[in-house]
């Protein structure tokens, strides 16, 4: 049996905003993670700060969404290793 447009309709709107409260969790997630790494407080230009995010979800994904290894807030990768 076939659904009734306005049936689609109201599923299409249901779905739509699900999606759009998904997509504001996922930004204040991202975004509190990039305040937190200090992201704020650089003036870069949008463009430029969309390359450098799309290159770490590249790298992510290439690791199957794993990070290789935990870093502190704040330190670096290779902090406190002397060669």
């Amino acid at each position: 049996m076939k659904k009734p447009s306005r049936q689609i309709r109201d599923e299409i709107a249901r779905l739509q905003e699900q999606l759009k409260q998904a997509e504001t969790r996922e930004a204040e997630r991202i975004g509190r993670v990039a305040l937190k790494a200090g992201l704020g407080e650089i003036e870069i230009e949008e463009a430029a700060l969309l390359a450098a995010f799309e290159e770490v979800a590249g790298r992510f994904r290439k690791g199957g969404g794993r990070a290789a290894k935990t870093v502190a807030p704040g330190a670096s990768a290779g902090a406190g290793h002397e060669g």
